[in-house]
C-alpha cells in the first residue's frame, strides 16, 4: 500500500492511497513520457508528487528530467474556465440475446441495445472499452461516462456501451416485461453477465479486425459491481476491469449497515458546522409541526409540495423523501456544476449547508431552513412550481427494476442510529423487508446469494480489476478499499464523490481524481501489452 500526500486549493492535506503491484522505474518514466505528449491527459504535478515517485522507483533528478521531457509544466494545465469534452458520436445497435442463459424451457430472445463508437479505433486489435451498464437508460450512461471519450483516442480504442436488460429499450417481454414475478424471474445479475458475454463474442466474430483485441469493462455503482463480476466470471473474454464505486461488499455480514449513513452524516458535517445536526434534528421538528391539521398545511405549504400532507402516511413517505434527497446529495457532491441526478452547483453539499447554521432554531424557522436546503437540489434553476415527493432523481434510471433487485438477489442491508449518523434511527429488518418485497412482488430476497455466486471477500483469486472509490461517496463503505493482493487495484479518491472518475476531465477536478485517472489508464496500457505479449507467444508456439 503506498500512501501519498497532496494539497488541493483550501482542502487541508489529504491522503490518496494506492495498492498496487511493484512498479518499475523504466515503466514509470515512460508512463510519465508518455502522459505529457498525449493532449487528453491533464494532470497536475506537485513536489509531493515527485518525493512520491522518488520513493518507489527513481532519483529526484531522474524524475524532474522525465517531466520536463514530457512538457509538464503550468502551461498544460486546464485554465480555471476550460473544461475538455469530447463530441459524443456512436451508433446504436440491437442484438437477439437469449432470454434465459441458464434453462432451456424458455428459448426465446430479445432485442438489446448497444451503442458502438469507433472513430478512435485505429488499428485491427486495438482495445475495446466495454461499458457495463447499469439501471437505467444506455444513453444516459453514455452521456455521462466522460472518461471513457476522453482517454478513448489515447489508447487507439473502440467504445460499446451495452444496455442492461430490463432497462432503457431491452425490455425481454416488451411493454409486458414488469407485468408480473414471472415476466420479472429473468432479471438477474447472472444473466446480465451472461448477455454481456454474448455479446463481447458476437462483436469479436462480427467485426474484422476485433478477434485479438484486448476487452477492458468498465462501470460504475451497480454496473461498477458488474464490471468486476464479468472480469471474474468471463476472464477468457474480459482482460481487465475499473470498478468504480463499486458495493460488491455492501452484503450481509460484510460491513456494517450503518457505514452508508454514518458516510453521508460526515459529508453534511464537513459541509457546515451545524450542518449535520440541523437535519438530525429536523425529523422531531417535522414530528410536532404535523400533530395537527394546520400543522400538515403549513408544512406543505412551506415546501411548496406538489400533493399536500394529510395523514401520517404522507408525513413517513415525506420523511423518506428527504431522507433521500440528503443521500442523493452527498453521491453527487461533484467540485462543479453538474446535471447527473439533477441540476446542482459546485460542491452541492456546502452549498446546502449554507442554510443550515442553526440547530437550534426553533421548529419552524429549522423546517424553513431545510426547505431552502432542499431547493438547491430540487430547485437550483429556479424553474420548478413544486417539489414532487415522488421523485427525487432523473426518470433514466429505472426504479421498479432495481427494487426487483434488490427484493431477490441485490440485498444491501442498512441501518441508522441516530447518534454516528443524522438520521431516524432505524434497524436492518430482513424479515419486513421480505414482506414488503412479497407484498410488491410476489418474491422474498435471498440475502446471502451474492456472496456465493461471486465470492464476496474472497477475492485473491482474481487479477486484473482496479477498485476505484471516492471518499465522500456514501457507497465507498461497501466498496473494496482496503489493501488486496497484487493481483488487483485499489484506488481511493479522497475528495470523490460518487464515481468521479468516470466522469469528464474538468477544471475544477481535485488532483486526487487526476491521479487516479492517470493511474487507471497507466494500468489499462499495461494489461493491453500483456495481452499482446501473450498473444504473440501463443502465435509463435503455434
Amino acid at each position: 500500500m503506498i500512501a501519498l500526500l497532496y494539497q488541493s486549493g483550501s482542502h487541508e492535506t489529504e491522503k490518496l492511497q494506492i495498492a498496487s503491484p511493484v512498479v518499475s522505474p523504466t515503466q514509470l518514466l515512460v508512463s510519465f513520457r508518455a502522459m505529457g505528449s498525449t493532449s487528453r491527459t491533464v494532470f497536475s504535478i506537485e513536489f509531493r508528487f515527485i518525493q512520491f515517485i522518488s520513493l518507489i522507483c527513481c532519483t529526484p533528478v531522474e524524475v524532474l528530467a522525465a517531466f520536463s521531457q514530457a512538457h509538464l509544466s503550468s502551461h498544460n494545465f486546464f485554465s480555471p474556465n476550460a473544461e475538455l469534452k469530447n463530441v459524443i458520436n456512436y451508433k446504436t445497435y440491437y442484438f437477439d440475446q437469449q432470454i434465459d442463459h441458464f434453462g432451456f424451457a424458455e428459448d426465446s430472445t430479445f432485442k438489446q441495445r448497444y451503442l458502438v463508437a469507433d472513430y478512435h479505433w485505429h488499428y485491427a486489435g486495438g482495445p475495446i472499452l466495454f461499458y457495463t451498464g447499469n439501471e437505467g437508460d444506455i444513453t444516459w450512461f453514455c452521456n455521462n461516462t466522460g472518461f471513457m471519450w476522453d482517454v478513448a483516442e489515447e489508447l487507439g480504442a473502440m467504445l460499446v456501451f451495452a444496455e442492461h436488460r430490463y432497462y432503457g429499450e431491452s425490455l425481454p417481454f416488451r411493454d409486458q416485461s414488469y407485468r408480473d414475478a414471472k415476466t420479472l424471474n429473468f432479471l438477474t445479475s447472472e444473466q446480465a453477465l451472461a448477455d454481456f458475454a454474448a455479446l463481447i463474442k458476437h462483436l469479436k466474430k462480427t467485426i474484422p479486425g476485433t478477434q485479438n483485441s484486448s476487452v477492458i469493462a468498465i462501470g460504475g455503482s451497480y454496473g461498477g459491481m458488474l464490471a468486476a463480476w464479468l472480469r471474474m466470471k468471463y476472464p477468457y473474454l474480459v482482460t481487465g476491469a475499473l470498478a468504480s464505486s463499486a458495493p460488491i461488499w455492501q452484503f450481509e455480514g460484510l460491513v456494517d449497515c450503518g457505514i452508508f449513513y454514518k458516510i453521508v452524516t460526515d459529508d453534511f458535517t464537513k459541509g457546515g458546522k451545524e450542518c449535520s445536526e440541523s437535519i438530525r434534528k429536523s425529523w422531531k421538528a417535522i414530528d410536532n409541526v404535523t400533530t395537527t391539521v394546520d400543522g400538515l398545511k403549513w408544512l406543505s405549504e412551506t415546501f411548496h409540495l406538489c400533493s399536500p400532507l394529510t395523514s401520517k402516511e404522507d408525513v413517513a413517505s415525506f420523511k423518506s423523501w428527504l431522507s433521500e434527497t440528503w443521500v442523493n446529495l452527498a453521491m453527487v457532491n461533484y467540485p462543479y456544476e453538474a446535471n447527473f441526478l439533477q441540476p446542482l452547483p459546485a460542491w452541492p453539499v456546502e452549498v446546502v449547508c449554507k442554510f443550515l447554521k442553526d440547530s437550534k432554531s426553533e421548529d419552524k424557522k429549522l423546517l424553513q431552513n431545510i426547505f431552502l436546503a432542499a431547493s438547491i437540489y430540487y430547485n437550483y434553476t429556479g424553474n420548478v412550481e413544486c417539489l414532487n415527493t415522488s421523485q427525487t432523481a432523473t426518470g433514466s434510471l429505472g426504479y421498479i427494476g432495481w427494487y426487483y433487485q434488490a427484493c431477490t438477489e441485490m440485498v444491501m442491508p442498512m441501518c441508522s442510529d441516530g447518534i454516528s449518523d443524522m438520521f431516524e434511527p432505524q434497524q436492518w429488518d430482513l424479515k419486513a423487508f421480505s414482506d414488503e418485497c412479497y407484498k410488491q412482488f410476489g418474491v422474498r430476497p435471498r440475502p446471502d446469494w451474492v456472496t456465493t455466486a461471486y465470492g464476496g471477500k474472497n477475492i485473491s483469486s482474481y487479477s486484473n480489476i482496479i477498485f476505484s472509490n471516492g471518499g465522500l461517496d456514501p457507497w465507498s463503505g461497501g466498496g473494496v478499499t482496503t489493501p488486496v493482493p497484487e493481483s488487483l487495484v485499489v484506488i481511493m479518491i479522497p475528495e470523490g464523490a460518487h464515481h468521479l472518475d468516470l466522469r469528464y476531465n474538468s477544471a475544477y477536478d481535485p488532483k486526487s481524481v487526476l491521479i487516479a485517472r492517470y493511474l487507471e489508464v497507466w494500468y489499462m496500457k499495461l494489461w493491453i501489452k500483456e495481452d499482446s505479449i501473450k498473444l504473440k507467444s501463443e502465435s509463435y508456439t503455434n
